[in-house]
């Protein structure tokens, strides 16, 4: 994978960023940067080498949502940004001239042209049009075959990030474990994490599913689940998996009204255990609904993923978000920016996005 380290050329080049944007926004202000800070190393090695810097990105997924309140953030973290308010046509290409050498211009949200997600060819040549080479460095939407992912580097020279590339040396790193080894799976959704824990059962010693994820494997392992999330499953998925003596599954929880909330203290202590006494720890998604406020075994995990000498890998906007939380999050190893992205590259060590960058 050819890396910005490897552009020969830098002075006066319009150079197509894809960024990592999409952070959360209240009442026309940014509520946390954490993605924006993780993307200043690329942004900041192009600018400094005298390109003529182009992020696209997208935020929301309704496609109304402007980036504008994000170029503004921005530009308190990094100088010479500036926000143009179209992603393709005259009008940007012209904003995209007026450039001057290490100057950063935030182009609109991605999401509000629909070719974007169609990956149509047409708008990948308009986005192209606007730059000479791409950089890649968004590797939580490099699972995704949209048009800024795959079409783009199909026209221009293209090269990964800084991020996108320690994404990919990392969970490469995570898929070659060193033993003991504990993956910790939460969130919902059997059919999204099946690929993966299929991965990681051959690779780690003890695979816990946490959340609500946990409520489909314990209904068929014949446990009592109530009225609590669950998804339609693949009924052999489901008891292959169980089969494999590496699974660890909830043995208590916290139950309100007959739905399972999060899980209890004695499945805290397995779960404490078995990281005290991992090398690598792996870990995507929370452990109970912690959004009604149901947070007490995810944030008891992460206390003790924090005070372990394991390598720690961490990923998922919810868990991030819960650990930054918690002022813990430089006590990981290392943080990924994607949720979705990390799980799919597990499961089939690249992504799109990735191999299409050669």
């Amino acid at each position: 994978m050819r890396t910005v380290r490897d552009i020969e050329i830098f002075e006066n080049i319009p150079m197509l960023m894809r960024a990592a944007l999409n952070v959360p926004v209240e009442n026309g202000k940014i509520v946390n940067d954490y993605r924006l800070r993780r993307a200043l190393p690329t942004i900041r090695y192009l600018a400094e080498h005298g390109a003529r810097v182009i992020l696209i990105g997208h935020l929301g997924e309704k496609g109304a949502e402007t980036l504008k309140p994000v170029a503004e953030a921005l530009s308190i973290l990094i100088r010479g940004v500036s926000f143009f308010d179209e992603t393709v046509g005259a009008r940007a290409r012209a904003a995209v001239r007026a450039l001057a050498p290490g100057d950063i211009l935030v182009m609109e949200n991605l999401r509000r042209n629909k070719g974007e997600r169609a990956n149509d060819r047409v708008f990948a040549k308009e986005l192209a049009s606007l730059a000479d080479i791409f950089v890649q460095d968004c590797f939580d939407t490099c699972h995704r075959p949209h048009a800024s992912i795959i079409g783009v580097p199909e026209i221009l020279p293209s090269y990964s990030g800084f991020l996108l590339e320690e994404e990919a040396d990392e969970l490469t790193r995570a898929l070659v474990p060193k033993k003991p080894s504990l993956a910790v799976i939460g969130g919902a959704k059997f059919s999204t994490k099946e690929a993966v824990l299929t991965t990681l059962l051959k690779t780690y010693d003890h695979v816990f599913i946490g959340g609500a994820l946990a409520n489909d494997f314990l209904r068929a392992a014949g446990r009592e689940v109530g009225k609590s999330l669950v998804s339609e499953v693949d009924e052999n998925g489901i008891k292959n998996i169980l089969a494999n003596p590496k699974l660890v599954l909830p043995v208590d929880s916290v139950v309100v009204d007959e739905t399972i909330l999060d899980h209890g203290p004695d499945t805290v202590d397995i779960l404490s255990d078995l990281a005290k006494n991992a090398k690598t720890i792996l870990w995507n998604g929370p452990l109970g609904k912690y959004e009604d406020g149901y947070s007490e075994a995810t944030d008891a995990f992460a206390r003790v993923v924090a005070n372990s000498k394991a390598y720690s890998i961490v990923g998922g906007g919810d868990t991030v978000a819960i650990i930054e939380r918690l002022g813990l999050l430089s006590r990981f190893s290392f943080v990924s920016t994607g949720g979705g992205a990390m799980l799919q590259f597990l499961s089939h060590s690249t992504l799109p996005g990735i191999a299409i960058l050669g």
